[in-house]
């Protein structure tokens, strides 16, 4: 992998500026992993559930560190699929690649589902089929404009849900330590109702299943990184500041909600968020809250479409894929590969429409599982990295102590998925979905060959 190569991107535009890089880190975080998925890992641990979250970000930290080093040598828009394909094997790079594009297509899927969930607050009977289809087209043809009304667009979409979850936070601390007009809500929906750790250390590790969800979508970092208009400083103050914004935001937003309502009255089925509000009174504050996460999940479906196209064009320039969707559009788009994507999604309209309220918890797990993949490929690769080269620029902490800690908690949360009922599926659709891809690298290297 030349560097001429890497800073040399066929096709594409390098538009995306550092403020706009990072936004579409946490514009592809902060959604429904957070304001729905949330519910779920609230009910296994507990108040300890911001251990959950804390750890899970150590470990995203490493990763996103791990993961900046390389793109700052080598700033590709295939990125960790290119990095697993250099640095461990054609097979691991197929692997990766197809795996990360397969990741952002059920996302999509389940984004689009989701927000028939949140619209439901508004228009109850209104087909969940329908606002999957209506969100589908809007965001394909924000897509199809060009890279830098994408970018900015993001940023501002992001911006919402940051500045909605910072109001949240200051709200939740006026109203448990009564600067506002009501009494003082205090500290005891986390010291009573269990205690702050109810089910123990083994609610702490389930809820690192669904935690795990919440994090995933910050690699979207990585696809990215070919378009930076200047990877060497861009990248650095991305990586850098997005993992504890993010954190911060997770566990201020968790926290609040944690201390105005008791944690064993939380829905897995509905916005924890949403809920607390409505029930401390906050009937206004909870419709806004509403827009901004009917904003987030547009936002996150958003960069899953961008981050699926271009890593569909970098397997088909690498053989990887049908020649078809290397192509790119006079705007440096890679419009063939964006279109295919959309359709792929367009799917979960028909689902919606036949098992409404049945497939959310299935792509949840589905999606665990693929994330997973995507991490082991960026830490082995840092890893065999390593061995050849080092970044002067941007080197990833606690080398190669870090990488095995990342493994060692793949390894757990694969341990745990087999255990909880409910993620079962998702990961025997999982190693079904490894072999097969195994199977197609391997058959289509034979093929080459001959």
């Amino acid at each position: 992998m030349s560097q001429n190569d890497s800073l040399q991107e066929q096709g594409l535009n390098r538009s995306v500026k550092s403020r706009q890089l990072m936004m579409i880190a946490f514009g592809s975080s902060i959604g429904t992993g957070l304001f729905l998925g949330s519910a779920g890992s609230i009910q296994y641990a507990g108040p300890a559930v911001l251990i959950s979250f804390a750890i899970v970000g150590a470990v995203v930290y490493f990763l996103m560190r791990m993961l900046g080093e390389m793109a700052v040598e080598h700033p590709v828009s295939g990125s960790f699929a290119a990095y697993s394909r250099e640095y461990i094997s054609p097979v691991a790079g197929f692997i990766t690649g197809w795996n990360w594009w397969f990741t952002t297509v059920v996302v999509g899927m389940l984004e689009l589902t989701a927000m028939g969930t949140f619209l439901d607050y508004w228009f109850p009977g209104l087909p969940h089929w329908v606002t999957a289809l209506v969100t589908l087209l809007l965001v394909v043809g924000l897509n199809v404009l060009n890279v830098r009304v994408f970018a900015e667009t993001e940023y501002w979409l992001s911006l919402v849900k940051v500045a909605a979850l910072v109001l949240m936070i200051v709200l939740g601390f006026a109203l448990v330590t009564g600067l506002g007009p009501e009494p003082a809500i205090g500290f005891a929906n986390i010291t009573e109702h269990g205690g702050f750790m109810p089910n123990g250390l083994s609610g702490v590790l389930f809820a690192l299943v669904a935690v795990t969800f919440t994090f995933g979508g910050i690699m979207s970092i990585g696809t990215a990184a070919g378009e930076a208009d200047n990877p060497e400083t861009a990248i650095p103050r991305a990586v850098n500041s997005v993992v504890w914004r993010i954190l911060v935001f997770y566990l201020g937003g968790i926290g609040t909600i944690l201390l105005l309502a008791p944690w064993n009255e939380q829905e897995a089925s509905e916005s924890p968020f949403i809920r607390v509000l409505t029930g401390v009174g906050f009937g206004p504050a909870a419709t806004a809250l509403n827009v901004v996460i009917v904003v987030a999940v547009f936002s996150v479906l958003n960069t899953m479409t961008y981050s699926g196209a271009r890593m569909l064009r970098d397997l088909a320039r690498n053989g990887q894929a049908p020649r078809v969707f290397a192509e790119t559009s006079a705007k440096g788009l890679p419009t063939k590969a964006l279109l295919f994507d959309a359709a792929l999604m367009g799917i979960v309209v028909i689902l919606n429409f036949f098992f409404e309220g049945k497939i959310f918890a299935v792509l949840l797990a589905i999606i665990v599982g693929t994330e997973l993949i995507t991490w082991a490929g960026i830490c082995i690769s840092h890893l065999n990295f390593r061995k050849r080269e080092t970044s002067a620029t941007f080197p990833a902490p606690f080398y190669p102590v870090a990488n095995w800690v990342c493994i060692a908690f793949f390894i757990l949360v694969l341990v745990l998925m087999g255990i909880l009922p409910e993620y079962r599926m998702g990961l025997a659709t999982l190693t079904g979905w490894i072999i097969v891809l195994g199977l197609i690298s391997l058959t289509t290297q034979r093929r080459s060959r001959a």
